[in-house]
């Protein structure tokens, strides 16, 4: 009976989540955000010598907010100038001015069987542009105003913003507190496993945004060295691609995109284009593996390299994508728990 109880009481507690996922959803967005700004919250708070907490708050949303402007400027200017280079190639392309012979004709082949000429032409062109916006924002905003009110968009992310400002202002009382909500022979456990999973997701996110960093860095700097258009924002967007393991993989695709920009717009061969951008994915990717990976994250977690491997390996293999994000945190945790409860180390007899 005891086992029927405490499934109905589960079924009805995943059915009322259920029930209420649009209200607590920006609650626990909220939660999330005021996790990682804490630490800036605490830094205005206690090494700037601020009097009052809100204070700090609102140095730290001023602070984020600066980082993202500047991110906004180093990256949109340059892509809509790219933009604009990879508009007139294309005008030029589908007028018939440019034959653009540094591409190689089958993929030339494969733009045409794929691409609607005029379609094409009517969207590079100012006119047609101009007239296909006009044909289409009627279709889009009946579609928009279907899926989704506005006003309850903007009033999600002021309920989020309000969360992470009450959340922050009683951070530490919040998080102190959770566990008197328990019955009181399972708080010791309940705390241990949540100081476990916060340390090893702190300890892994740390290293990972690091890592993340330094291959964006080098990405950076090898497009740079061969000429390649967008360098540092490419880059920086592959490294922050990275902060998923090998899901940098991916910038293959904006990459080729600029590859054949550049050849169109230059004249030069698009396959030594590819295969300079190719041998900095290759070189990028070998002193990820060879030093970075192992070296942080095997300082972060304590584990060997082989080891965090095959903890990718199996994690991502089981759970897709969302196992080879939190493959090293919970490997790390599972190693942990083995030793302090399965294997039970015995102190040695003095």
């Amino acid at each position: 009976m005891r086992g029927i109880i405490a499934i109905v009481i589960m079924v009805g507690i995943v059915m009322l989540l259920n029930r209420l996922s649009g209200v607590l959803l920006p609650f626990f967005a909220a939660w999330l955000l005021a996790y990682l700004l804490f630490p800036l919250v605490r830094f205005f708070q206690y090494k700037c010598r601020l009097k009052y907490r809100i204070l700090g708050i609102v140095c730290a949303l001023l602070c984020v907010c600066l980082v993202l402007a500047v991110c906004f400027w180093l990256i949109v200017p340059p892509m809509i100038e790219e933009a604009g280079r990879i508009k007139d190639v294309m005008i030029a392309y589908v007028e018939g001015n440019s034959t653009l012979n540094s591409i190689p004709g089958k993929v030339q082949d494969f733009i045409r069987e794929h691409t609607d000429v005029e379609q094409l032409k009517a969207i590079v062109t100012q006119e047609g542009f101009m007239d296909s916006v006009k044909e289409t924002m009627p279709k889009v905003w009946d579609v928009v105003a279907q899926s989704f009110s506005v006003l309850s968009s903007l009033l999600s992310l002021t309920m989020i913003l309000l969360y992470t400002i009450f959340i922050l202002l009683d951070y530490e009382e919040i998080s102190n507190g959770w566990p008197n909500l328990l019955p009181e022979r399972y708080r010791g456990f309940a705390v241990q496993l949540a100081s476990d999973v916060e340390e090893g997701m702190n300890k892994y996110f740390r290293g990972q945004a690091m890592i993340a960093f330094l291959v964006g860095v080098l990405f950076s700097i090898g497009f740079l060295i061969i000429g390649f258009p967008m360098a540092i924002p490419l880059g920086m967007f592959i490294g922050l691609l990275n902060m998923v393991p090998y899901l940098q993989m991916l910038g293959f695709i904006p990459t080729i995109i600029l590859a054949l920009a550049k050849s169109a717009e230059t004249g030069q061969n698009f396959w030594i284009i590819m295969l300079m951008a190719i041998a900095v994915f290759a070189v990028v990717q070998v002193i990820q593996d060879a030093f970075l990976t192992p070296k942080i994250m095997g300082q972060v977690t304590g584990l060997n390299a082989a080891i965090i491997l095959l903890s990718l390996s199996i994690w991502g293999s089981l759970l897709g994508m969302l196992g080879m994000i939190i493959a090293l945190p919970l490997t790390t945790l599972l190693l942990s728990y083995y030793q302090r409860y399965i294997i039970k180390r015995k102190r040695p007899i003095s």
